[in-house]
C-alpha cells in the first residue's frame, strides 16, 4: 500500500492552483463520511450522494461557536488568554457566524431574545470546562482548523480538518480534538477515535511522524481523553480506510445503500426518506456525485454533528 502527500491546510485539486493531484486519484473521503458508512450506509447516500439539505441544530450551532471562540482565542497574545476574554468573544463570534451563514439566524424566531441570550450563556459555560482541562497561556498551537490530506492505495485522498495541532520542541505531535457534548460510553468514544486516526494516518503519511498523542477535550464534563497510537496500528487503520472505500465503491455501483438502525437514528435528519420509518429514498441520481473529490463538503465538518 503506498502514500503519496498532498500539501497541508490547502485543499488540494486539480484546477484550483494548489498543489497537483496524483493522475491515478479519482474519490476523497473524510473521517465524517466514512464515519457515516460505518454507522449507516443510507446516510452516506444521503449526505454524500443525494446530498439531502439538514438544517443546522441548536447543538451544532453551539459546537460550531465553541470552535471559532477556541480558535480565536489562539490569537490573543498568551497572558490574554483568560476566561474574560474567552467570554468576551462569544458575541462577536456569533455574530459572525450568522453572517457567514445566514440560515443560523433561523434558530432563534423573532423575538425570541431569551433563547438567543440562552445559547450564548450555554456557550460560555462549555468554555468554562476547556479552561477546567486546560491552561491556553501555556500553549501555543502549529496549526488551528488546518486541512491535511494525503492520498492512498494511488487513488484515494483522505482529507480532514483539524482542530488544533500542537507541536513540541522534540517534534512530537499531538492532535487536539474538541468536543461539545457530554463524554460518551465507550461505542460513541470509539466513533470519535475514529476520527482522531484519520487524521494521524494523514499526518504519519505527510509529515513521517505517528502523532504521540490524540486527545479528545470534552468540555461539557471538562474530561480529557488521551490516546496514543503507533505506527502498526496506523498501517491497519489505512487498509480499514481502503476497504471502507471499496465497500462504498461497491454500494455506489449496485446502488443499494441500506439503512442500519440504531439509537442514533432519534437524531437523523432524513427519516422521512428512511424505509425504516416508512420512507422512501429519492431516485439514485444518474450521474452520481457532482464530484467526487469534494467529498460532499468543501469546508469543515460541523462541529457539533460529531459530538
Amino acid at each position: 500500500m503506498t502514500a503519496q502527500p498532498v500539501i497541508d491546510g490547502q485543499d488540494a485539486r486539480p484546477g484550483d492552483g494548489s498543489a497537483a493531484l496524483p493522475p491515478t486519484v479519482r474519490a476523497s473521503l473524510s473521517p465524517s463520511r466514512a464515519a457515516d458508512f460505518k454507522t449507516c450506509p443510507l446516510l452516506y447516500r444521503f449526505r454524500s450522494i443525494d446530498r439531502l439539505p439538514e438544517r443546522p441544530t441548536v447543538e451544532q450551532a453551539r459546537g460550531t461557536l465553541v470552535h471559532a471562540v477556541l480558535e480565536r482565542l489562539f490569537d490573543l497574545p498568551a497572558a490574554a488568554r483568560t476566561p474574560a476574554a474567552a467570554g468576551d468573544l462569544v458575541a462577536p463570534q456569533w455574530d459572525r457566524l450568522v453572517t457567514e451563514e445566514p440560515e443560523l439566524a433561523g434558530l432563534f424566531g423573532a423575538g425570541d431574545d431569551a433563547d438567543a441570550a440562552e445559547f450564548l450563556r450555554t456557550a460560555a459555560a462549555l468554555l468554562e470546562g476547556y479552561f477546567a482541562v486546560e491552561d491556553p497561556r501555556r500553549l501555543e498551537p502549529a496549526e488551528r482548523e488546518s486541512l491535511i490530506s494525503a492520498v492512498v492505495d494511488d487513488e484515494l485522498l483522505i482529507r480532514g480538518y483539524l482542530d488544533r495541532l500542537d507541536v513540541a520542541p522534540d517534534g512530537a505531535l499531538r492532535v487536539v480534538d474538541y468536543k461539545t457534548g457530554g463524554a460518551p460510553r465507550e461505542a460513541f468514544e470509539a466513533r470519535a477515535l475514529f476520527q482522531l486516526k484519520f487524521y494521524a494516518l494523514v499526518l504519519w503519511r505527510t509529515r513521517g511522524v505517528v502523532p504521540r498523542v490524540l486527545r479528545l477535550l470534552y468540555l461539557k464534563d471538562a474530561e480529557v481523553c488521551d490516546y496514543s497510537p503507533d505506527a502498526d496500528e496506523l498501517l491497519r487503520f489505512e487498509r480499514t480506510v481502503v476497504a471502507l472505500w471499496q465497500a462504498i465503491e461497491q454500494a455506489t455501483a449496485r446502488q443499494d445503500f441500506r439503512p442500519r438502525p440504531s439509537r442514533l437514528c432519534d437524531w437523523c435528519n432524513h427519516q422521512a426518506h428512511c424505509p425504516t420509518f416508512g420512507g422512501t429514498p429519492p431516485p439514485f441520481p444518474v450521474a452520481g456525485p457532482a464530484d467526487p473529490l469534494t467529498d460532499a463538503r468543501s469546508g469543515p465538518a460541523v462541529p457539533g454533528a460529531d459530538e
